[in-house]
């Protein structure tokens, strides 16, 4: 339902991702769910006297699991639920170019023009979501609990360390960023849900930001001696509040309105280059999403939904640059998916989201400015499947 689920529990996996409150109303159930995502993504630069060129990523497809796990004592008011989720991540894959700029080989010669070379990031997030949910009266639960969050960063090469000139050629270049590690963090969540006796479900809930260790990097200088990079790293703070209703037969109407607050976590507020020329961040602001969704039962055996999502873009265009290893800047999602059930305890879930094509351009932007008649243009398109089953008991 295009993630409209603040105040409409539909099941495990998405109860506990986006609000814990809402376990109270759902049944004993586990859930196992994997999304295929898809992304296509291209670039075109230029720089007047330079030329310029397109260059097409090869992201390939990147698998995101989640597992959802409710369970409720019989008369009991309190629900027990554990949440496994993917909660952020990114790839691109970009090959070097001789005649697209910003794909340029690195420069390692004083006036000899150069770019960023090949570019490869990835992001991916798993976070752990052990929760409990009170239902202080029949109509009213509160829900809370930890998050503990793991993930990787590859950023190559690695612009968020300053570059360096270790052989003396008088054009410093940025060291590979391939050598790291699965790092630690954690916040917590909490969430709100109640119920009115004219179909009407209220909810709201709040992610905290999830406070991770510094992102490290094993590389080296360009004289293939050892270098370690730090990079600041957190994931934001998440604020949603959301209504549902479930008075016509059949139908359960929703919609989600989310701030995400980009600008005040680390490694995605901060923007432009240090003076030692090393990326201080991607640049983005804090944003509003709208999200709306339905779901109609068309038999005991069969619901079908739909979904939409909007949500304000977080990158400038003064930033393309950085976007163009991180490209966060989608602004609609059309959703579908359907519930099969296979018996009375089984349930069998599929769905389909599309990021249509989302355009940024804005000028090239290097540690020592803005390259004058420069121009930048990255475009994604995304592909989600997602696939799942899910057990009463």
């Amino acid at each position: 339902m295009g993630g409209a689920s603040t105040a409409a529990p539909l099941d495990a996996i998405g109860a506990l991702y986006w609000n814990p409150a809402t376990i109270s109303a759902l049944p004993s159930e586990i859930g196992f769910g994997v999304g295929l995502m898809l992304a296509d993504l291209e670039t075109s630069s230029s720089i007047t006297g330079l030329g310029g060129g397109t260059t097409s990523a090869e992201p390939g497809v990147v698998a995101l699991p989640s597992i959802g796990f409710v369970y409720r004592e019989k008369d009991s008011p309190l629900t027990f639920g554990l949440g496994v989720h993917a909660v952020a991540g990114f790839k691109t894959n970009y090959p070097s170019s001789t005649t697209n700029p910003i794909f340029l080989p690195q420069s390692n010669a004083v006036g000899v023009p150069g770019g960023f070379g090949r570019v490869f990031t990835q992001a991916a997030f798993l976070q752990l979501a052990p929760t409990i949910s009170y239902a202080l009266t029949e109509k009213l639960s509160v829900g809370f609990g930890p998050t503990i969050t793991l993930g990787e960063l590859i950023i190559d090469p690695l612009v968020t360390s300053g570059p360096d000139d270790a052989d003396g050629s008088g054009a410093a270049r940025y060291p590979s960023g391939r050598g790291t590690r699965i790092h630690w963090g954690g916040g917590a969540q909490l969430g709100v849900y109640y119920i009115r006796d004219d179909f009407w479900h209220f909810g709201m809930s709040i992610k905290t930001p999830q406070w991770m260790e510094d992102i490290r990097h094993h590389s080296e200088d360009e004289l293939g001696r050892p270098r370690v990079g730090k990079t600041p790293f957190e994931l934001p703070m998440i604020i949603s509040i959301g209504a549902a209703y479930s008075g016509y037969e059949h139908l359960v109407l929703a919609v989600d309105v989310r701030y995400f607050d980009y600008k005040n976590a680390d490694f995605f507020g901060g923007h432009g280059f240090r003076p030692d020329g090393s990326l201080n961040g991607l640049g983005m602001s804090s944003i509003l999403a709208v999200a709306v969704g339905g779901q109609y039962s068309v038999s005991d055996a069969l619901d079908v939904r739909m979904g939409y999502t909007f949500n304000q873009n977080p990158q400038r265009k003064a930033e393309v640059t950085s976007a163009v290893g991180a490209a966060l800047f989608y602004q609609h999602s059309i959703n579908a998916g359907a519930t099969r059930r296979l018996s009375e305890v089984v349930d069998l879930n599929i769905a389909y989201s599309y990021y249509p094509e989302a355009t940024l351009s804005g000028p090239l932007t290097t540690p020592g400015g803005v390259v004058p008649g420069s121009s930048v243009t990255t475009r994604e398109s995304v592909h989600l499947a997602n696939f799942g089953v899910s057990v009463k008991f």
